[in-house]
């Protein structure tokens, strides 16, 4: 791949500059910065700051971080924050309630501010993709094509029980989390191998396993894992069945996106209360988002108070520094102490109580609340080292979620199982982000994971060297 001079990763810096230049007027200043990120879209996916990999179609590495990290990463972090600035000029659903309204300038303010945090943060996270995009990949090993399809549903089909066991194993946790996961993915890329190789046992096999993820899913009372059970097959389905993905699994994810906040509320209502079995809480729910006309504002409040994590952003902005001073690398080696596994050390403190400090000294939080609030990851870049923080550790999430998809294509043979399976994986934490403490802990077992898998499969010689 041809060398990409330092001058053009500067222009991925425009829309923050101009924001910065127009932070006299809030207003204009938030759409510049929400607006520059479909900007870096459009620079990145046209190729004019890097050229995109070449050795296989869009449709066909997808699942590489310069694409689904970034887009959800970015949407979530970034593109989201829209409708809390319509709801801030008085609108709900899209209509604007009161023609009247004075909007409060402060909070406007506040809210432009962190917009341009996060484009800032958005340049800082595709310079650092782009730098470590190094494809294709020069692989060690490869495996036997014929045996693909197989090899991914065993792997499903054995990191599940696998997953099970650290569950039950004090202070083994959160190897659960990971192994379950890549149990999950590696099941939906069997299927999506199965159907198009009308494998009949295997798709069977693979259609019981996808089923149950979806169940567990929805019994959660989370909206997340559903949306994603359904993407993430979208996704692999897709380059074999581009017509009918676009024409089933899109419509199916906008239509999650509508009734999916109604349900999750009434299931929770039900299942978490105790007095409602999951089973009762499910159709009791499906119910209710399928048939209720009351027109609560429900959906609304999921677009502008959950979607987006801004309003939560301005807590911090607000008390950091001007009461609370930058944590500077203190949140890192809490981060680091969040490493040792607690079988090593039962009473390591708890990581939830150590992220929640900063989030109750901020007042995003009453402390005698058992609401728990854990700051997004930009957030922590934020209150670390305020802008600097933010480029700093932006660059770094891009540059890490680079570097270990080229290194598991390295270790496993390619896209297919390196970025597609394990790096999807056991790193699926890199499309949304969390807290400093959770985040380097997922991303640092997930890499020894990785390894620890890479050396079972090449002295089983299921990975060959080349």
């Amino acid at each position: 791949m041809k060398h990409v001079s330092f001058e053009r990763y500067l222009i991925l810096y425009v829309p923050w500059v101009l924001a910065l230049l127009f932070q006299s007027m809030p207003a204009v200043s938030y759409l510049i910065a929400w607006l520059g990120s479909f900007f870096i879209f459009f620079l990145v996916y046209t190729g004019r700051i890097k050229p995109l990999p070449t050795d296989r179609t869009i449709a066909e590495q997808i699942m590489r971080p310069i694409f689904i990290v970034q887009i959800i990463f970015v949407g979530y972090m970034a593109c989201s924050s829209i409708f809390y600035f319509l709801n801030l000029y008085g609108y709900d659903n899209f209509h604007k309630t009161n023609e009247y309204l004075l909007v409060d300038q402060d909070k406007l303010a506040l809210v432009a501010q962190c917009q341009r945090y996060y484009i800032l943060g958005h340049a800082a996270l595709v310079t650092g993709m782009l730098i470590f995009m190094k494809y294709p990949v020069e692989t060690k090993y490869y495996i036997e094509k014929e045996k693909m399809a197989n090899m991914v549903l065993i792997m499903a089909l054995i990191a599940f029980p696998v997953s099970l066991f650290f569950l039950n194993v004090p202070g083994l946790t959160q190897f659960y989390y990971q192994l379950n996961s890549l149990s999950f993915i590696a099941g939906t890329l069997a299927l999506a191998f199965a159907i198009p190789l009308q494998k009949i046992w295997n798709t069977i096999i693979c259609l019981v396993l996808y089923c149950f993820n979806f169940y567990q899913g929805v019994i959660s009372g989370y909206k997340e894992p559903i949306i994603i059970s359904v993407m993430v097959l979208g996704l692999f389905l897709y380059p074999s069945y581009k017509k009918i993905v676009l024409v089933v699994f899109v419509p199916a994810l906008l239509l999650l996106f509508v009734i999916l906040p109604k349900f999750a509320a009434t299931f929770r209502q039900n299942a978490w209360s105790g007095e409602t079995q999951a089973d009762e809480a499910t159709a009791l729910a499906l119910d209710a988002a399928l048939n209720d006309d009351s027109k609560d504002g429900t959906n609304w409040d999921f677009l502008v108070n959950r979607l987006s994590e801004i309003d939560m952003f301005t807590v911090y902005v607000q008390s950091t520094p001007q009461n609370i001073d930058y944590y500077g690398f203190q949140l890192l080696k809490q981060s680091a102490i969040v490493l040792v596994p607690r079988i090593f050390w039962p009473g390591k403190p708890i990581t939830e109580d150590l992220v929640m400090e900063r989030v109750y000294d901020a007042g995003a939080v009453n402390r005698n609340s058992q609401v728990s609030a854990k700051p997004a990851y930009i957030v922590d870049t934020y209150l670390s080292g305020g802008t600097f923080g933010v480029f700093i550790g932006l660059f770094l999430y891009g540059a890490i979620a680079s570097a270990i998809s080229v290194k598991a294509e390295k270790l496993f043979g390619g896209y297919t199982l390196g970025t597609a399976l394990i790096f999807t994986g056991l790193f699926q934490i890199f499309w949304r982000g969390l807290s400093f403490e959770f985040l380097i802990n997922s991303v640092f077992w997930g890499y020894i994971s990785m390894l620890v898998i890479a050396k079972i499969l090449t002295a089983t010689k299921i990975l060959k060297e080349i």
